[in-house]
């Protein structure tokens, strides 16, 4: 089983992130964690059952990893947007077999009470120049995030990538995963996320 777990966008500190997005979707986001291993932070927000949002940044605080960071971060800049999607499945080896060369390396992290498998990039950016999703398997028996999350009505619509090959971003996601809400197009590399809010229709790009 694959499937969409969460998307994620960047941003050059936490407080600015959470600025644009409370903005922007009109809604709060929930305090998240910190990860070790990456020197990174986050916060969260629903999606509904099984999906949810992510905003995460390097955190000020955190060690300096040994390796590139997830989500290409050691080398964002500029406006908090769309970084990452992420797709969940119960067998990760098997996942990676169907995945775009270059997905990463199964490697395990834990936090609090959660566990979690995430397929590391040596490079720290996904493959198709960051268009293509990241994978992660939980841990058995942990509670996903979404569960522990208020359900503020947020909905994802769409997911749009960008990319100046989409034929070959197509045919690489083909065997990976089937969403109605996916769509590739032709342009520079980039991901752009639209959403249904208590107020109407967002588009973060």
């Amino acid at each position: 089983m694959i499937a969409l777990d969460h998307i994620a966008l960047a941003a050059r500190s936490l407080e600015e992130g959470t600025a644009a997005l409370e903005q922007a979707l009109g809604l709060p986001l929930e305090p998240g964690g910190r990860h070790a291993q990456m020197g990174t932070h986050n916060r969260l927000l629903s999606m509904g059952p099984g999906e949810y949002l992510e905003l995460i940044a390097i955190d000020p605080e955190g060690r300096v990893p040994d390796r590139p960071r997830w989500f290409d971060l050691d080398a964002f800049a500029g406006e908090t947007r769309p970084q990452c999607w992420i797709l969940r499945t119960d067998d990760i080896a098997t996942a990676l077999a169907r995945a775009p060369a270059g997905t990463g390396t199964p490697t395990l992290f834990r936090r609090d009470a959660l566990s979690w498998t995430f397929a590391l990039p040596d490079s720290g950016q996904q493959p198709f120049d960051g268009t293509a999703p990241a994978l992660i398997e939980w841990g058995e028996g942990v509670p996903h995030p979404s569960t522990r999350l208020p359900d503020r009505g947020l909905r994802l619509t769409g997911i749009t990538l960008r990319h100046p090959r989409p034929a070959a971003l197509q045919k690489a996601l083909a065997g990976l995963i089937e969403d109605p809400r996916l769509s590739v197009e032709t342009g520079a590399p980039g991901i752009a996320f639209a959403f249904d809010t208590p107020d109407g229709p967002r588009v973060l790009a």
